[in-house]
C-alpha cells in the first residue's frame, strides 16, 4: 500500500488504476476489477442520479456497458468485506485518524420490494415513511469523515419471511438486529483487524433505542470511547457498595462537578468563554444481565451547558478519565465532520440511488460510493470540468 497517496504525481489514470488494484485486488477476475474501475469512474465524473443506465449513457459508454455495470453491481459475487477493510487501510495510511464514527442514513423508497425496507416514523415530520435504514462506519481524519464500512438494519418480516428473504439474497447469517447491535458489531470487525488504528469511538447515542446497550457493550469489548447521552442514562457512583444514578442527577450535585472554562469561536469571529463541567470522581457503567452488576473500568461524565441557556444541556460519558477536557471534547469534532460526509455522500455519491433488490447489490453499490468518496477526497486530482468517457479496455465482462 502506498504510504503517501496524496503526494503520487502521476496522471489521473494511472492514479485511478493505482487505486483500483490496491483497493480492488481482492476481486478475483481481471474483468471485475475493470468494472469496478469503471463505476467509480463514472461515480466520481458524473452529477446527477447515479443508476448504471446513467453512468454509462452520461459516459459515452458503448450500449453494452449498461448490462455490464448492472451485472457487476447485482449479478457478480464479489466479497465486499475485503474491499472494505482495504479502503480502511487505504484511509489510515493517506491520512491521520483521531476516531471511528457512525452516522444513521434513511434512505426513502417508494416500493417495498428493495431489500430492507420498511415503515418508520419519521421523528422530523411525524409521518410514516417506507425507506432502507443503514449504519455507516466513518473514519475520521484530519482532512475529512470517510465512510468504510455499512451494515443494513434488517426488522419486522426481514427477520421471519422465508420467502422475502430469499428473493432479496439476505444471508442465513444474516439476522434481524437493532441498530445498536450493528454498531457494535463494526466495533468487532474493527477490534479483528489488527492493522486498524486503535482510536477512540465518538458517538451520539442520544437518539439510539438502545444506548444503555451500546455502552455495555463498548465496556466489555474495552475500547476508549466518548459518547453523548440523553441526562437519563444510567451510571453506578462508588466501588464497594455502587449506588444507581443518572447522569443529569449527578451532575447537579455542586460538590460532585468542577468547573472548567473553555474558549471557543462565535460565527462573528469573536472568542467566547463556555463553561464546561466534569464529575469530580470517576463512574461505572452498569453491563446489562444478571444483577446489573458494573464493569470495573472507570469514566467520567461531562456537560456542557447551552451558553444562551435556549437549548437542554448536552452530557457525555468518557473512558479518556486521564485526559484534558478540552482535548477530549475536540473529538467530538468528528460527528459534525460525519454529518458533512453523509450529506455529501447523499448529494454526491449516489448513496441514495440504488435501484436493485437484493442485499448484495446493495452491499456493492454502498462500497463503491465508499471508495468513491475516499478516492476523490483523499486521493484523487481534482476532476476537470469537462467529462471524457474512460479508457475502452475497462469495458468486459463482469462475472
Amino acid at each position: 500500500m502506498p504510504s503517501s497517496g496524496r503526494r503520487t504525481t502521476v496522471g489521473d489514470g494511472a492514479r485511478t488504476q493505482m487505486f483500483v488494484e490496491d483497493v480492488f485486488g481482492s476481486l478475483q477476475r481481471v474483468e471485475q476489477r475493470r468494472w469496478a474501475r469503471a463505476y467509480l469512474w463514472a461515480l466520481t465524473h458524473i452529477s446527477g442520479k447515479k443508476t448504471p443506465r446513467r453512468l454509462a449513457r452520461a459516459g459515452s459508454l458503448p450500449s453494452a456497458a449498461v448490462n455490464g455495470l448492472h451485472q457487476f453491481i447485482n449479478g457478480s459475487p464479489w466479497d465486499w468485506q475485503p474491499v472494505r477493510r482495504r479502503l480502511a487501510l487505504w484511509v489510515s495510511a493517506n491520512a491521520a485518524p483521531y476516531a471511528w464514527t457512525v452516522a444513521e442514513l434513511i434512505i426513502p423508497k417508494n416500493g417495498e420490494h428493495s431489500v430492507g425496507v420498511h415503515h418508520r416514523v419519521d421523528a422530523a415530520t411525524g409521518r410514516t415513511v417506507s425507506c432502507q435504514r443503514a449504519i455507516v462506519l466513518f473514519l475520521a481524519t484530519d482532512t475529512d469523515c470517510f465512510p468504510v464500512d455499512w451494515s443494513l438494519v434488517l426488522s419486522g418480516p426481514w427477520d421471519w419471511d422465508v420467502e422475502r428473504r430469499r428473493r432479496a439474497r439476505v444471508p442465513e447469517a444474516e439476522p434481524a438486529r437493532p441498530a445498536g447491535a450493528h454498531v457494535l458489531g463494526h466495533v468487532a470487525d474493527v477490534l479483528a483487524q489488527p492493522l486498524l488504528p486503535r482510536v477512540p469511538w465518538v458517538l451520539d447515542l442520544t437518539r439510539c433505542e438502545d444506548a444503555g446497550g451500546v455502552l455495555a457493550g463498548l465496556a466489555r469489548q474495552g475500547v476508549d470511547m466518548v459518547c453523548e447521552v440523553d441526562p437519563d442514562q444510567v451510571v453506578l457512583i462508588g466501588r464497594r457498595t455502587p449506588t444507581v444514578s443518572t447522569v443529569g442527577a449527578l451532575m447537579e450535585m455542586r460538590h460532585a462537578r468542577k468547573p472548567h472554562l473553555m474558549s471557543r469561536q462565535t460565527p462573528g469571529g469573536r472568542a467566547r468563554t463556555v463553561p464546561v463541567y466534569s464529575c469530580t470522581g470517576t463512574v461505572r457503567l452498569p453491563l446489562l444481565g444478571i444483577g446489573g452488576e458494573g464493569n470495573s473500568r472507570e469514566y467520567r461524565v461531562l456537560k456542557r451547558p447551552d451558553p444562551d441557556g435556549r437549548r437542554s444541556p448536552r452530557y457525555w460519558i468518557t473512558s479518556l478519565t486521564d485526559r484534558d477536557v478540552e482535548e477530549v471534547l475536540a473529538l467530538v469534532r468528528g460527528l459534525v465532520a460525519t454529518v458533512a460526509a453523509v450529506t455529501t455522500m447523499r448529494e454526491r455519491f449516489g448513496v441514495l440511488d440504488f435501484e436493485g433488490r437484493s442485499f448484495p447489490g446493495w452491499h456493492h453499490h454502498m462500497t463503491m460510493a465508499s471508495a468513491a468518496y475516499v478516492y476523490q477526497r483523499l486521493h484523487a486530482a481534482p476532476p476537470t470540468p469537462t467529462v471524457s468517457p474512460p479508457p475502452s479496455e475497462l469495458i468486459g465482462t463482469a462475472s
